[in-house]
């Protein structure tokens, strides 16, 4: 048999042990801040039916869709010199899920039966985007949604942000918290004479962190926008001030165009609920924050680390009809996500696990042959039922191999069950960090690490 290269696809990973108790680290974390809150568990499929994907995530989201070929012969008669709109469909019908929000549009409608509105879910699973690896970017990784659906109260917006506080604040991550307004963005566009051109704007706008101002109006500029209109966004760049400052702005600068005044007014009772609230982070209105992403309508949000240079950590926004498109109209909802990876990234770059995560056993029972054996495995079933971590070694080795595996483990004591211990129906713990021993019983052990 010929030897294969052992790789893993760019843009995915290994983790190794100490990395997946980081890894459950975070999401134990997050999962806790969910029920906190009362959202409820659910799972969907990895695969969706690409009528479910396509078309909600924008042009540029399309692309990154991961699509799966049928099985069978799915090449069988299909006319490759057709347009590739023609062709797709007969050679691939399936795709891996970009984002755990359109899915779960998917899931509200079809099981609409089986639950209770408002709904309040939280998800944490894999997506898939075709994406450029990098730093901070993956084609494979975890979301951490939560979600509310069939309620359009901005209590639910407020209740968003202190969940992103309470989440970071117990990471120990500091954050800025970035809030905008779709319905402010479509006010802009219609100000400056092209509400056809939203998607284009926002879309062009959400780089602005990353090519910089002259390129996003390069980039207005090649989606059609005049040179004039380009000019009019300039004021929406340059506003600053407090966020009430910046909202009062708005409500002047939309005195007659409805839809952002609206937006604005949004903002003016979210920012009031969040000053009440008493929330802890730096929350900050951004007019520049667009998110890509076609289906928001209303606030959107995005979390930015502000001692590690990473992209958003954290995102989401209120989407009012994305159920229409499966047939349930005029259900909002509104939603976060927890880029799981990202949070990974920023906690090494500020070495702010905690130490303990590696300690994958409390205790380990040196073997010194059959007999202690015997007694050392049912000791450690003592243990293993009062919910203590228990490693048992396997063989007889010696005991500087046994020694130095507890400290490669970094497993914090370890058990002698000697002949005196035998038969004394004893243990000898020793504490591998001072060093020190102590003879007990089996429930004197238990007291000690439980």
């Amino acid at each position: 048999m010929a030897t294969v290269k052992c790789s893993i696809p760019k843009g995915t990973r290994d983790f190794l042990p100490i990395e997946m108790a980081r890894r459950n680290y975070i999401f134990d974390t997050i999962r806790s801040v969910f029920r906190t809150f009362a959202f409820e568990p659910i799972e969907t499929p990895s695969l969706e039916n690409l009528s479910t994907l396509m078309g909600k995530y924008g042009e540029e989201g399309d692309k990154l869709l991961f699509k799966v070929l049928n099985s069978g012969d799915f090449m069988e008669g299909v006319d490759f010199q057709q347009d590739y709109h023609k062709v797709a469909p007969r050679i691939c019908d399936r795709g891996l899920r970009y984002d755990l929000t359109v899915p779960f549009a998917r899931f509200v409608v079809q099981h609409r039966d089986q639950i209770t509105f408002p709904f309040r879910r939280y998800q944490l699973q894999p997506v898939w985007r075709a994406d450029r690896p990098q730093k901070g970017r993956y084609r494979e990784f975890y979301q951490c949604d939560a979600d509310m659906i069939g309620s359009t109260s901005l209590l639910n917006e407020l209740e968003l942000v202190q969940m992103i506080d309470m989440v970071f604040s117990r990471l120990g991550i500091n954050v800025v918290v970035k809030i905008n307004n779709r319905k402010v963005l479509a006010g802009i566009a219609d100000m400056i004479g092209a509400p056809d051109k939203l998607v284009d704007i926002t879309v062009a706008i959400d780089k602005l962190d990353k090519i910089g101002l002259d390129n996003v109006r390069a980039e207005l500029a090649e989606r059609g926008l005049t040179s004039s209109q380009i000019r009019a966004l300039d004021p929406v760049f340059s506003l600053s001030g407090t966020a009430e400052e910046k909202i009062a702005a708005l409500e002047a600068m939309f005195a007659n165009v409805e839809v952002g005044r609206k937006g604005a007014e949004e903002l003016k009772e979210l920012f009031g609920y969040i000053t009440a609230a008493g929330v802890k982070c730096e929350v900050e209105l951004d007019l520049t924050l667009a998110r890509g992403l076609n289906y928001y309508t209303g606030a959107i949000f995005e979390v930015k680390a502000k001692d590690v240079q990473i992209g958003s950590i954290c995102g989401g926004g209120r989407y009012d009809n994305l159920t229409g498109i499966f047939g349930m109209p005029d259900v909002s909802g509104v939603g976060i996500s927890f880029g799981a990876d990202r949070i990974y990234d920023v906690l090494t770059e500020l070495d702010a696990f905690p130490a303990d995560l590696a300690q994958a056993a409390q205790v380990l029972f040196i073997n010194f042959g059959p007999a202690e054996q015997a007694a050392c495995v049912k000791a450690a079933a003592r243990l293993r039922a009062e919910g203590i971590a228990t490693l048992v070694y396997p063989e007889a080795a010696k005991m500087k191999k046994q020694m130095e595996y507890a400290n490669r483990k970094q497993v914090p004591f370890v058990a002698f069950i000697g002949e005196t211990e035998l038969k004394d129906g004893t243990v000898t713990l020793k504490n591998m960090i001072d060093g020190n021993q102590t003879t007990m019983t089996i429930d004197e052990l238990i007291a000690v690490l439980g």
